[in-house]
């Protein structure tokens, strides 16, 4: 129970045609970051599990992008899930 009370969540997004950077898009800790994780599961959205980076992130607002010194951290992570993708199909 602790776990989940202390648990954070950040989700971001990057339209390549209109955003110089990943924007947050939702941000929560405890039962509101459980519910933004069921819901990317349910949209089949990846997930990575990454606590010094979603610690930075979620000091951010939603609507806020990522902060320049960590462009190559998410670089590295999106590049990784568009692999997945490109194995997928």
């Amino acid at each position: 129970m602790k776990e989940q009370k202390n648990k954070k969540t950040v989700a971001l997004k990057y339209d390549q045609k209109n955003d110089q950077a990943p924007r947050i898009i939702a941000s929560g800790k405890g039962s509101i970051a459980e519910m933004i994780i069921k819901k990317a599961k349910e949209e089949n959205i990846p997930i990575k599990k990454d606590k010094d980076v979603v610690q930075v992130l979620a000091e951010l607002n939603i609507g806020e992008q990522i902060p320049e010194e960590l462009y190559t951290v998410i670089a590295e992570i999106l590049s990784f899930f568009y692999d997945l993708e490109d194995l997928s199909s």
